[in-house]
């Protein structure tokens, strides 16, 4: 298991279409597990191959939902107490999925990207999807998606054409994204 290097807007390898999967392998395995820990480590709650230099169609997903069964765990790293509920791991891999049918309807969320970092913004996508896929071992899947999920795939599934998040935004407003992403940059 490794922690591998995401790369970062305007790395132009983010606007490369990936490449299909046809070999489902330990090394595909392998790969996988990385983008789970690459994920994890990194507060994110998707990931695509690309992300991490890979060119494949390849995606991680796990949304974290609160779980209301853990006890919350107490947190006071600012000297107040607050509760933090924690979350329940629910990691979902998609290989080479397709989207079917999205929704006629659209609903805008403020999306984030790790690729982006610290830069979020309303992107309005279909409200819901039909999504086809592949699991570890090449057998297909097909599920109906909604709400976050549908949002999140959606923005995963952009990364495997080219785009990101940022590119569904006026031109103005995606330049000023940029140009905060190289300001953060230059301070850190």
């Amino acid at each position: 298991m490794a922690i591998l290097e995401i790369i970062e807007a305007p790395d132009p390898r983010l606007k490369t279409v990936s490449k299909p999967v046809d070999t489902f392998d330990d090394q595909l395995k392998t790969l996988v597990d990385d983008m789970f820990e690459t994920m994890y480590a990194a507060h994110g709650i998707g990931l695509a191959a690309i992300q991490v230099g890979i060119p494949l169609r390849v995606l991680v997903i796990d949304l974290q939902p609160d779980d209301p069964d853990a006890e919350p765990e107490e947190c006071d790293h600012d000297g107040t107490h607050h509760h933090h509920q924690p979350t329940k791991r629910e990691p979902q891999i998609f290989i080479n999925p397709e989207i079917l049918d999205p929704s006629a309807e659209t609903k805008s969320y403020q999306e984030g990207c790790l690729s982006v970092p610290d830069i979020y913004a309303d992107v309005e996508r279909p409200s819901a999807c039909r999504v086809r896929w592949q699991d570890l071992q090449g057998n297909q899947h097909e599920q109906e998606m909604d709400e976050l999920m549908a949002v999140c795939i959606q923005h995963e599934m952009d990364h495997l054409n080219g785009v990101l998040f940022i590119d569904h935004l006026s031109r103005l407003k995606r330049s000023m994204a940029l140009k905060k992403l190289e300001k953060a940059r230059k301070a850190a």
